[in-house]
């Protein structure tokens, strides 16, 4: 079984454009999710998937593979299609271009020796909200399921409401997604539903449409995502500190070898 990771990058980010090729310490960000990423277990392919040659180019001189997509694509699932159309594998991996330290291992849980190729399949990374101000911004996507880890419905509120009971831990999407190609398929062919155009979230079209989206929980990662300015400064004090206390000598090593 073939797994390949994508590395959604677009440059005209609507609170922060081009944030992929926002300096980190030395490097662009995307440079920092790649090498992040790679060498996770089960991963057999990594690249950089973009709509913008500046991104291309920025790979090209730190030896990422990239590839170039439609500028037309609004959502990073449409994007993965296109590169499944490109290139094949059983497996895909939706991976957000700006998480600059992603852990491998939230990679590599996604990836099973039994992933259906006849059947559409997806499956979402989730974890336990620890911070109450997480619950109410609207930036972290809720996520409630069933027994079985089957995706009932996400919402940009927060879900459920205790009414009877606080007994209740909530859980948020954290923006990995493993699909195979006839759930890319799938995505690519059908509208936005009712859920999705009200709610505004991509994953939504699986259960406007009855399909299966299965989560699987990871402990809770580091908030490292960029979006805005402030969270991009954030990033760099938390990296920088992070190469001070000896943490990232990884990235330490490539950064003074020029890679």
């Amino acid at each position: 079984m073939k797994t390949l990771g994508v590395i959604a990058s677009r440059y005209a980010s609507t609170r922060l454009p081009g944030k992929a090729l926002k300096d980190i310490c030395g490097r662009p960000m995307v440079w920092w999710v790649y090498n992040s990423i790679l060498g996770a277990k089960g991963l057999d392919e990594l690249i950089v998937a973009t709509d913008d040659m500046r991104i291309v180019e920025k790979c090209t001189k730190y030896n990422i593979p990239s590839i170039m997509t439609g500028t037309e694509h609004g959502e990073a699932a449409n994007r993965l299609h296109e590169v499944s159309q490109k290139i094949d594998a059983d497996f895909y991996i939706q991976i957000n271009g700006d998480e600059p330290l992603l852990s491998p291992s939230h990679i590599s849980v996604l990836i099973q020796d039994d992933i259906p190729v006849n059947e559409e399949y997806g499956v979402n990374l989730i974890t336990k909200i620890e911070n109450p101000v997480e619950v109410m911004d609207a930036s972290n996507i809720k996520v409630i399921f069933d027994e079985y880890m089957n995706t009932c419905y996400m919402s940009r509120t927060p879900i459920p409401y205790p009414y009877r009971s606080i007994e209740y831990s909530y859980y948020k999407h954290i923006g990995i997604i493993g699909y195979n190609k006839k759930m890319l398929e799938f995505y690519a062919v059908h509208a936005p539903g009712r859920f999705e155009r009200i709610e505004g979230i991509a994953t939504l079209r699986f259960t406007d449409y009855g399909k299966i989206l299965r989560c699987v929980e990871v402990e809770e990662k580091e908030a490292l995502s960029v979006d805005t300015s402030m969270d991009l400064e954030h990033v760099r004090m938390t990296i920088q500190k992070k190469i001070s206390n000896g943490e990232l000598d990884k990235f330490k090593e490539l950064i003074d070898k020029g890679c």
